[in-house]
């Protein structure tokens, strides 16, 4: 009888003692915007106005969080995705975003889509130590942690682009003559920055033509190109304005090399609306598997994207690589999020997504992966040469490491 009365007291002390240990070792950690069920988003998007293509990306986001949520969430926990049109005004991105982090109380901004949109909010969200991610921009600013330490961006940034094409260029056409269109803002003037770097002198710039994005058309910047007597147009128009540049220079018959950059790549959302005959013969570096490429048909990849539009975002356009897109920079703000396990602190979501080491997230070509450290936060930093043959993007040549200290 003592014998079992002692073993009842001893186990009683362990379940006890294990009582008192069980919290403190899964004890869990919230910032405003997280909770043992629910993990709120922010995210302004240009859903109205002169770059609303754009919003197809949000769209896609919003359409990968519900599929999250549909497979129990997060760690349990599910995503609320608030996502708003600012109309690409950055007054408008202050505006709302503001509204996200003092009104709705969101744990981090995510994939706040445009250069100058950015940069109206960046300096604000790091006062506050309110993460930036995955910034929807290929400025080269989002990767500096010592200006900006909230703030990251995701796709190759805009002057390791234009180091890659000056070098196809240096290799190919070196004695073209180069005529620049591009947007009066930082990420335009990233990809001048980042060709004539790469250039190192070596092939003549003829003529240098920006545009607002409050411009109606760009037709009068081709024109200019042509009377400059380039061979080449670098194009690093936005969407709208890309199109618009492809149906004019086939309209005046002009037969220029033409580079475009991986942003305004999209099949669907510029060169069909360009017209696809006019479109051949572009080449461009992407990072992205192209949904329109047969080549990815039976692609595992392929195939979990095509099942997630189908049963997720049917309405959205699979010939549009910014569907792709969306897909893939919500893939890896999940997968940062489920590595901060239940400490969802700001600081811990920094934290991991200064982390990631060879992360393979879907649709990214084969050899593409995500690096980042607390000295790196360009996340994608490879890309690979491709010339669109009238129908499709074609790949050519190899994984280009586009980084400062890459082989480009």
């Amino acid at each position: 009888m003592f014998k079992a009365h002692l073993r009842h007291l001893m186990v009683a002390a362990l379940i006890g003692a294990l009582g008192i240990a069980t919290p403190a070792f899964a004890q869990k950690k919230y910032d405003p915007g997280a909770s043992d069920t629910e993990i709120t988003i922010g995210n302004t998007m240009p859903y109205s106005g002169p770059l609303s293509a754009f919003g197809l990306i949000g769209k896609t986001e919003a359409a990968y969080f519900k599929k999250i949520n549909a497979e129990g969430g997060i760690n349990g926990r599910k995503i609320v995705f608030l996502s708003y049109d600012d109309g690409y005004s950055p007054p408008k991105t202050v505006e709302q975003t503001r509204k996200l982090v003092e009104s709705d109380n969101v744990l981090l901004i995510f994939q706040s889509a445009g250069t100058a949109s950015n940069s109206a909010i960046a300096k604000y969200l790091n006062n506050k130590k309110i993460p930036q991610l995955f910034v929807a921009s290929s400025a080269a600013k989002w990767g500096e942690p010592k200006t900006y330490p909230w703030t990251m961006g995701w796709s190759p940034n805009s002057q390791s682009e234009g180091r890659i094409y000056a070098a196809y260029l240096l290799k190919n056409y070196p004695n073209g003559k180069i005529g620049i269109l591009y947007p009066n803002d930082d990420g335009g003037k990233d990809y001048v920055k980042g060709l004539k770097d790469g250039l190192h002198g070596k092939m003549q710039v003829v003529s240098e033509q920006s545009y607002e994005a409050s411009d109606p058309t760009v037709s009068s910047q081709i024109l200019n190109l042509r009377a400059a007597g380039a061979d080449i147009i670098f194009d690093a128009a936005s969407a709208k304005f890309a199109s618009q540049a492809i149906s004019k220079i086939a309209e005046i018959g002009w037969k220029p090399l033409h580079v475009l950059v991986s942003s305004s790549s999209s099949v669907g959302s510029v060169l069909k609306p360009a017209g696809l005959d006019n479109a051949k013969g572009i080449v461009t570096a992407y990072y992205l598997k192209d949904p329109t490429d047969p080549t990815w048909k039976d692609d595992a990849d392929y195939k979990a994207w095509s099942e997630f539009m189908t049963k997720y975002f049917p309405e959205g356009d699979r010939t549009s690589n910014m569907t792709v897109y969306g897909y893939a920079t919500a893939q890896t703000l999940v997968e940062v999020l489920k590595r901060c396990g239940d400490d969802l602190t700001r600081e811990n979501i920094m934290k991991q997504a200064a982390s990631l080491k060879d992360l393979k997230v879907g649709m990214l070509l084969p050899g593409i992966v995500i690096n980042t450290s607390a000295t790196d936060y360009y996340p994608v930093k490879q890309m690979q040469m491709m010339r669109f043959d009238g129908t499709r993007w074609d790949l050519f040549g190899p994984v280009i490491d586009g980084s400062l200290n890459g082989n480009t």
